[in-house]
């Protein structure tokens, strides 16, 4: 039984090396040398990852962050204090990046570069900084906050490579398991007359989502994973109801309502799967909508996505 196997057990499967780690078998990937130069990239890459799944507005250079801290503490109003904080945590990310970046130059050029260098310490206490400032930052959909994201330039930075690739196996799992959970509120509630034959499409999504969290953008099998996680979620999209009565106004409601709830788990997931780590309020408040809609018919309301 699965449960009996060690998390980081190793295994080919189907010629590929999975690592298994609470419930799944999640694809492995070289871990790159631990050096300044792989480091950089790694920070460069995550607030990239960072700055795409946040609300918009936050990815302010560097060389502004006098001006974003300025801002920030001037500001009297709580909901532009809240932005504008976030903004000044965007800042801090970019000033590391740019620290880092300048301090590979400088190793490229033969000099030695210590983790007590004062660039060094400054570089971490930028994303240090940045990272106190999480709890004022969304999600791209308005709907929660993504500490789990947020931190990890922090974590790049203060450990080993091999420590910190080791927890992505852990946040994916737990991504996995959420994409799960968002599916299986969604097999519950549209059981139903109404829904036939949706099983297969909601599982086959779920499935094509979970192969895309354990996938690289670099790897080869990208194009045929993404492109199937795509047409996978237009097809539960597309997904119409049947209805008994098509002229009764309340069961166009109900059909209608049941319609919006779908394309609200769809894009749940796809949230979930390309920030390839857990959103568990978001996961938490879908399933009590569908246990609403399950008893009601009625969907309540999703928070407004951010402009941008």
């Amino acid at each position: 039984m699965d449960q009996d196997i060690p998390n980081g057990t190793l295994r080919s499967i189907d010629g590929c090396e999975r690592r298994y780690t609470d419930g799944y078998w999640i694809k492995t990937y070289p871990v790159p040398e631990d050096t300044l130069r792989a480091k950089r990239r790694l920070i460069e890459a995550l607030t990239r990852r960072l700055f795409n799944h946040t609300e918009h507005g936050l990815n302010i250079p560097g060389h502004r962050l006098a001006e974003a801290k300025q801002a920030y503490e001037a500001e009297s109003n709580p909901g532009k204090k809240r932005i504008k904080g976030a903004m000044y945590a965007g800042a801090m990310f970019n000033r590391a990046t740019d620290i880092f970046t300048r301090l590979v130059e400088l190793q490229s050029m033969g000099v030695e570069i210590s983790s007590s260098n004062d660039l060094m310490r400054e570089c971490g206490r930028c994303l240090q900084d940045a990272l106190a400032l999480c709890r004022l930052v969304l999600h791209r959909s308005g709907e929660e906050g993504i500490d789990e994201l947020w931190g990890e330039p922090f974590r790049a930075f203060s450990i080993p490579l091999e420590d910190f690739y080791e927890g992505r196996y852990v946040k994916m799992a737990q991504a996995m398991r959420d994409i799960d959970k968002v599916a299986e509120a969604m097999l519950r509630t549209f059981d139903t007359p109404m829904f036939p034959g949706i099983e297969p499409v909601i599982r086959e999504f779920a499935g094509a989502a979970r192969d895309k969290v354990e996938t690289l953008r670099t790897d080869r099998e990208i194009f045929d994973i993404w492109a199937e996680m795509v047409t996978a979620g237009e097809r539960l999209a597309n997904f119409r109801p049947l209805m008994s009565n098509p002229d009764d106004e309340h069961e166009q409601r109900v059909a209608s309502f049941g319609t919006q709830l779908i394309c609200n788990g769809r894009d749940l997931i796809f949230h979930i799967t390309r920030a390839r780590v857990p959103m568990p309020k978001s996961t938490q408040e879908f399933a009590e909508r569908c246990a609403t809609y399950a008893a009601t018919g009625i969907v309540t309301m999703m928070p407004i996505p951010l402009p941008g």
